[in-house]
């Protein structure tokens, strides 16, 4: 049977084709789909309304003013879909801010008159990443390849899991600066793995968002700051306002240097195979020591925040 064409609208997704083996079956991407490379010699087919050079207060402030006069955040190139011809389309149904919705899709495909199989993705625990991970090579005709990828990225969790230390120290993990939002889905679960115990969210919750006050009244051990979609260069041009924040609060983590900046655009925030690297990353935050391995293998991915 020939192996249906396939765009993919979503960076997770794309990377789960990847990890599936059905990289070359890709006609198009959407434009924040980075990894592996190779991807970005495909075509893009969706663009984004947000302004991403504001600070992270004015992207929340955006967000909002889009979602309140009814504006999707992201659109739909229906010119390239149409050229890109897809059979299959890979999307998300979770969250408004993180990529183009299943309805969405479904419009543009409408109006071309173009008929597609689309799967929308929508995990909010690590096993359910997983199982898409196997949805989705059973779409793309590579359900044997997705089956193998799935054992062998749970057996790297598995072994993480197993060198935990006694020791465990409370973790909060933030994922939005301005408002604070609390890392909630799958990151209580990364959090148990690296030898944690996670504060505020457990497994499957949604982020919340906390106040000062509400902040205030927690004690973690470490912090784990990786704001959805930026890189550490771009998150470092929050750190005053965030080592204004800290003194404030003074958590004990931050009273003994245990506040940690990720990468949240590679890792962590994204449903795909390197949710792996991302709890390697997080154990080597909260055990240093313990699993230096991990902190040589990602180094340049995380760094520690220290006061001014």
């Amino acid at each position: 049977m020939k192996a249906p064409r396939v765009a993919s609208l979503l960076p997770s997704a794309t990377e789960l084709v990847y990890a599936a083996g059905g990289g070359p079956q890709l006609v198009g991407r959407s434009h924040e789909c980075d990894h592996p490379p190779q991807v970005e010699s495909l075509p893009i087919l969706t663009r984004s309304r947000l302004q991403s050079d504001l600070p992270s207060v004015g992207i929340d402030g955006e967000v909002r003013r889009l979602v309140a006069d009814a504006l999707a955040i992201y659109q739909v190139d229906v010119d390239g879909l149409a050229a890109a011809a897809p059979e299959v389309i890979l999307t998300q149904d979770l969250c408004a801010v993180c990529a183009v919705s299943k309805a969405d899709v479904h419009a543009a495909l409408g109006s071309i008159g173009l008929t597609a199989q689309v799967v929308a993705l929508s995990p909010t625990r690590l096993a359910e990443v997983w199982d898409d991970l196997e949805r989705v090579g059973e779409a793309i005709g590579r359900a044997d390849s997705a089956r193998a990828a799935r054992r062998a990225l749970e057996g790297r969790v598995a072994a993480i899991a197993a060198r935990r230390p006694t020791t465990r120290p409370k973790v909060l993990s933030i994922e939005w600066l301005d408002p604070i939002m609390i890392g909630g889905t799958w990151m209580p679960e990364l959090i148990e793995a690296a030898g944690g115990e996670a504060l505020v969210t457990g497994p499957g919750d949604h982020a919340p968002t906390l106040t000062e006050p509400q902040l205030a009244e927690l004690a973690p051990e470490v912090v784990l700051l990786k704001p959805c979609g930026f890189c550490l260069a771009r998150t470092r041009e929050e750190y005053p306002a965030l080592r204004a924040l800290l003194d404030r609060l003074d958590w004990p983590a931050w009273r003994e240097g245990r506040v940690w900046v990720a990468d949240g655009n590679a890792f962590f925030n994204r449903s795909g195979p390197r949710l792996v690297e991302s709890l390697e990353i997080l154990a080597a935050c909260l055990h240093p020591t313990h699993y230096a391995d991990l902190a040589e293998r990602h180094a340049g991915w995380f760094e520690r925040l220290e006061p001014a």
